[in-house]
């Protein structure tokens, strides 16, 4: 069972990857992201307000913290800082749906992904 990547948590480092990384999206997921030579996987994860209460926002956390452990959590990846954002579809969609349109965002945004998945 891959285990947790390390996180984002400070403002400044969300702010750091919207403001030079490479962006894609989906309509589960969005994903932002900024290689970062020499550093660990990183990840961040953040829901809006507009996508509802915050139960709801809890919810699409949750989902795209599962998807990203099982995409992400090997450290077969480094030397990069992720950040995914909730949509609207997030709380809502298949999860193997999730799963499918996080892992093709994360190509387009240029994150070098392992072919062994899930």
């Amino acid at each position: 069972m891959p285990a947790r990547p390390p996180r984002l948590t400070r403002r400044r480092e969300f702010q750091r990857v919207a403001a030079r990384g490479q962006r894609a999206g989906r309509p589960g997921v969005a994903v932002q992201v900024m290689a970062v030579p020499d550093a660990p996987l990183r990840v961040g994860f953040t829901a809006t307000k507009k996508i509802g209460n915050a139960v709801i926002r809890n919810r699409c956390k949750r989902r795209l913290r599962e998807a990203a452990r099982l995409l992400l959590g090997d450290g077969a990846v480094t030397g990069h800082e992720v950040v995914l954002l909730a949509r609207d579809a997030t709380a809502t969609r298949d999860f193997r749906t999730l799963l499918g349109e996080l892992r093709g965002a994360l190509r387009q945004a240029g994150l070098p992904l392992p072919e062994r998945q899930p």
